[in-house]
């Protein structure tokens, strides 16, 4: 047997603990469970990472304090698949035991279905039903497919605003949703408060699962997932903001943070519907970067910019995390990186190999350079792209080395609404430009001012078009000729009301690597 398939069987045998449930398959039965007082699927359901022929199905039961007897048990709770949104065509059903090591959540991974079309499901539980979800497997790998429709979507601080874009999103007609980091926020900012979290800053398993529970129990977010599912990553609020790797910013022992890591990573697996948890062997570890094709027309990479990385360049010995810096020789080193060796390598050989038309590679922030020059040189973010230049030129001059067609990076994190063209050297307008990139403004957390955007704009001219006033998502409709970017936005996030509206929109041709206004 060759290395690598001994490689993937330990792997999977590592993993079996934290996998998706696979139940076996049962026949019109319902689960013998509580008189519920209180609606246990408070928390919605959701989809997640489709396949052609599967789909992870998720929920997480939720005790008032009415049925708080019944949270020492397990329980069983039945999954229902059907093939028509009235419920009328069953197709199948699944029963799985969930119990208080896992927050009575419930994964499954919904297999033998049919390429290309929706389904619908929900849960039983005793009494209990959950609302009705709507899910879609992937086109068969070699079907010729017209279309991809998705929301690309980031940063939903929970107290700054209310969710008027998932509102907006759960009523599009999408294919998925593509969201890219920042799902919760583990810290608060008074001077922006429209809504207030719930306890302190997270830091056990307990309250990084309080903190999901309340994001989850917004509407307007429920919405969204019933109606789509999701391709997801992480950035760095679900865990602490700016961690890198094994460093926080306070500089912590690296064993403490990781034990910190580890149980925000539980509480994160725990309440979305993706197929792979914690590394039962090392819980401070869970791979969240995949690949999805969709059909012939295109393939979808999901990184990981925080797990991997090299710690930010330059930090402020008295406080670590993110800070701007200038004169900094430590960023030129070759062997920084923002993904890790072993990452990088797996995107560049997929990238490679793959006959998709389209190459969506999906990461959490801004790749375009955004520095800003000053009196003492050229400012540089180091914990962004900006501050792991060399790991970036790597990607583009590897990806210009295979005269690579059609790639499109995908962002968010930076609170505004983005289009840019990439190239080996930033912003030489002499350069061939290698890839595109679009990036969404945040769902609800604040953008930086204005004035600051202008200043960055100025000394950037990769950068075709940027707007940190309004929050809300990009619309990405993805066909053979192009891909057409619409950005949606509104200025008044904080109300429930809010209603968004076209921003701008920008096309990208096949064939021809850089944005254009459409």
């Amino acid at each position: 047997m060759q290395r690598r398939n001994l490689n993937h069987l330990a792997l999977a045998w590592a993993l079996s603990a934290w996998t998706p449930a696979r139940p076996a398959e049962v026949k019109a039965r319902r689960p013998v469970g509580p008189a519920w007082q209180m609606d246990p699927f408070a928390l919605g359901v959701a989809s997640g990472q489709p396949r052609s022929d599967s789909v992870v199905l998720w929920t997480r039961l939720l005790f008032a304090p009415s049925d708080a007897a019944h949270q020492a048990q397990a329980q069983t709770v039945l999954c229902e698949l059907f093939a028509d949104e009235s419920l009328r065509q069953p197709l199948r059903q699944w029963q799985v035991q969930t119990d208080a090591r896992r927050a009575h959540s419930v994964h499954v991974l919904a297999e033998g279905l049919q390429p290309g079309r929706p389904y619908w499901y929900r849960f039983v539980c005793g009494s209990a039903h959950s609302t009705v979800g709507r899910t879609r497997t992937s086109p068969a790998p070699d079907a010729r497919v017209s279309r991809l429709r998705l929301a690309l979507a980031s940063c939903q601080h929970y107290e700054q605003g209310h969710y008027a874009a998932h509102r907006e999103m759960a009523r599009q007609d999408l294919d998925l949703v593509l969201f890219v980091g920042d799902y919760i926020y583990e810290s608060s900012n008074a001077r922006h408060r429209i809504r207030s979290h719930l306890g302190g800053v997270p830091q056990t398993l307990d309250e990084y699962r309080a903190r999901h529970a309340q994001y989850k129990g917004d509407a307007d977010l429920q919405a969204c997932h019933a109606a789509h599912p999701w391709v997801m990553t992480w950035d760095d609020h679900e865990v602490l903001n700016d961690y890198a790797n094994d460093l926080d910013r306070y500089h912590s022992d690296p064993a403490l943070f990781l034990r910190r890591r580890a149980a925000a990573y539980q509480a994160y697996f725990e309440h979305m519907p993706v197929r792979i948890g914690p590394d039962p062997q090392a819980p401070h570890r869970m791979r969240i970067h995949e690949r999805l094709a969709w059909g012939q027309l295109a393939e979808l990479w999901t990184l990981d910019c925080r797990q991997y990385r090299d710690h930010q360049a330059c930090p402020d010995p008295n406080r670590g995390g993110a800070r701007l810096v200038a004169g900094c020789d430590a960023l030129q080193a070759p062997h920084r990186s923002m993904l890790g060796a072993d990452q990088e390598a797996w995107l560049m050989q997929g990238l490679a190999h793959s006959q998709r038309r389209w190459k969506l590679i999906a990461q959490s922030t801004l790749m375009a350079p955004s520095g800003m020059d000053t009196p003492l040189g050229r400012t540089h973010f180091n914990d962004g792209w900006d501050g792991y230049p060399m790991a970036r030129e790597r990607l583009l001059a590897g990806m210009a080395d295979m005269g690579l067609q059609n790639a499109l990076l995908l962002g968010g994190d930076v609170h505004m609404h983005v289009a840019a063209d990439l190239r080996v050297r930033p912003n030489e307008a002499t350069a061939p430009v290698v890839a595109s990139e679009i990036v969404t403004s945040s769902i609800s957390s604040r953008g930086m001012g204005q004035t600051v955007l202008g200043r960055i704009r100025a000394g950037n001219p990769d950068i075709r078009h940027a707007r940190s006033d309004e929050r809300g998502y990009a619309l990405l409709d993805v066909g053979a000729a192009g891909v057409q970017a619409s950005f949606r936005g509104t200025l008044h996030p904080a109300r429930p009301e809010s209603v968004l509206r076209e921003q701008a929109c920008f096309w990208i041709e096949a064939g021809r690597a850089g944005v254009q206004a459409a």
